[in-house]
């Protein structure tokens, strides 16, 4: 049984429909990320199943339980906020006993459970501390340690690491899928960062305007994109459309705006009909060019940035802009003209 099911949520606010009639499961122990941009309807559907807000149609459950009319206080759900929320005149001991003393749990009990949680996060030296007197990170753990010491049944998180630096940003969240893997937590988690998702989660729901774009694992959702604004929103890009010429079951000719192409899909086929296509690929996907090698490409460079391990090169091919990426050693300026392939399998078919 799943541990979080959403069927048909909808939520409006005026004439704004933030929700537009989405489903979701969430089986016991896992990650899911909420993904997409703002206004997409992640955060007020985390506020659903918290509690926070009422939807105007469709049903939350928890196992088998209904909880639209269930109050955020009787859910058994713990949040971890953007703004870590904590109280600043309490101890970090004291935040993070917080809901075990709302809980009535026994304080022999309740300083077991404590002790346990802050050894866990690396914490426990900072028990008399208040929260001024810590670092963003810090802060965080003691957030988290918060949420996760009434051992929830379902614990949401709401951007939690927005407010970190880009280093402490990836050190926080692999101590935040370490933790929870060890606990067994069932897990949402909403961002706007892509490669957080990536990163952290077993399945990744990208949303768009209140509905759901596409959802799947990391793996398939970066490298098998459907539509247009998932590929262009998960990593780089390079879309285009063109004409189909010849059709051998999977396998494509195509007429691309930069030159005729070889398609080899490794997702949907399109139906017989179809004259055009749109597809995508990924600038990490393009090669140096070798003599033999598939789809050749040929244009100048407008830009190259160098990045250390990579070199992002912007170029111009018969008038449309094109994006790779190599890890050469040699030095690309702008104005050269260089070859890059595109090997016949790395394209996705989107939908639209």
């Amino acid at each position: 049984m799943s541990k979080l099911r959403i069927v048909n949520l909808t939520k409006r606010f005026n004439e704004v429909l933030a929700v537009d009639n989405i489903s979701l499961e969430v089986a016991d122990g896992e990650f899911v990320t909420l993904l997409g941009p703002s206004g997409c309807g992640k955060t007020t559907t985390l506020r659903a199943i918290a509690g926070f807000c009422n939807p105007d149609g469709g049903e939350i459950f928890f196992g088998d339980k209904i909880m639209n009319n269930i109050p955020p206080n009787k859910r058994n759900t713990a949040m971890c906020f953007q703004s870590y929320a904590l109280f600043p005149h309490m101890s970090v001991w004291d935040n993070i006993s917080f809901g075990l003393k709302m809980k009535k749990i026994p304080q022999k009990e309740q300083k077991n459970k404590i002790l346990k949680i802050m050894k866990m996060l690396g914490i426990e030296n900072l028990e008399k501390r208040k929260p001024g007197q810590l670092s963003g990170g810090q802060q965080q753990r003691v957030a988290l340690a918060r949420a996760i010491v009434t051992e929830p049944q379902i614990l949401l998180f709401d951007e939690p690491l927005s407010n970190l630096d880009a280093k402490l940003r990836v050190q926080v969240r692999v101590e935040i899928r370490e933790m929870q893997k060890r606990l067994g937590i069932t897990s949402l988690y909403v961002t706007h960062d892509q490669d957080e998702a990536l990163a952290i989660s077993d399945r990744i729901v990208v949303m768009n305007r209140g509905h759901i774009e596409q959802l799947g694992d990391p793996y398939t959702i970066y490298r098998t994109p459907e539509t247009s604004f998932v590929a262009g929103f998960i990593g780089l890009a390079n879309i285009y459309e063109g004409t189909i010429v010849k059709r051998d079951r999977n396998r494509y000719i195509v007429e691309a705006p930069f030159g005729k192409i070889t398609i080899t899909s490794k997702n949907q086929k399109l139906p017989e009909a179809s004259k055009t296509m749109k597809f995508v690929w990924r600038p990490e996907d393009m090669k140096i060019y070798t003599p033999g090698a598939p789809n050749r490409v040929k244009g100048q460079v407008l830009q190259a940035v160098f990045m250390g391990n990579i070199t992002d090169i912007f170029m111009e091919v018969q008038g449309n802009k094109i994006r790779a990426q190599t890890d050469e050693s040699r030095r690309f300026v702008t104005g050269d003209i260089i070859e890059f392939s595109i090997p016949e399998d790395v394209f996705s078919i989107l939908r639209r």
